[in-house]
């Protein structure tokens, strides 16, 4: 019979997986603690979940949310960054510490809207462009047609006032 603590712990983990957009796990071995908080703060920064989890009682609130999936990615003392808004935005928090601190943190993995990325493909995922970065690139996408459009149809109007311009200059 599982513990009311194993049992509390369980749930809350089962709260976390359903409600967040992406949860990346880490290998924190080796982190003194002062590393740990810091990274934590950064986390807490840009509204992310950092948390110590137990690998069993973790599989199991996988098993029973429908993820499985995460059982690919925990290994060892693992801990996991909950997203709930932008996905990119634990994996970008967590490339930045890694890269600037030279932190010995491995980002093991994550699960994504129920699919498994391995710690490369997160990486790569930190380095994609943000939401609103991607919509100005597609609406200048959008213009750059639409503007040499109006330059074609308005190259005659323009030539036509040239022409008319010198005739008045040189009368």
């Amino acid at each position: 019979m599982p513990s009311e603590k194993n049992q509390q712990l369980l749930q809350e983990i089962i709260d976390l997986l359903t409600s967040c957009s992406i949860a990346v796990t880490t290998n924190y071995a080796g982190l003194p603690v002062t590393a740990i908080n810091e990274l934590r703060r950064r986390l807490r920064e840009q509204k992310i979940e950092y948390r110590v989890v137990k690998n069993t009682i973790t599989k199991l609130a996988g098993e029973r949310t429908g993820m499985e999936g995460i059982n690919d990615i925990l290994e060892g003392p693992t801990a996991i960054a909950f997203g709930y808004d932008d996905p990119l935005v634990p994996a970008r928090v967590l490339e930045e510490y890694i890269r600037t601190t030279r932190s010995t943190l491995r980002i093991r993995g994550a699960l994504m809207d129920g699919a498994v990325l391995q710690g490369s493909d997160v990486m790569r995922l930190a380095t994609l462009p943000s939401r609103e970065e991607l919509l100005g690139q597609l609406v200048s996408q959008m213009q750059a047609p639409i503007s040499r459009l109006a330059s074609i149809l308005l190259s005659p109007v323009q030539g036509l006032a040239t022409v008319l311009g010198r005739r008045l200059e040189e009368a």
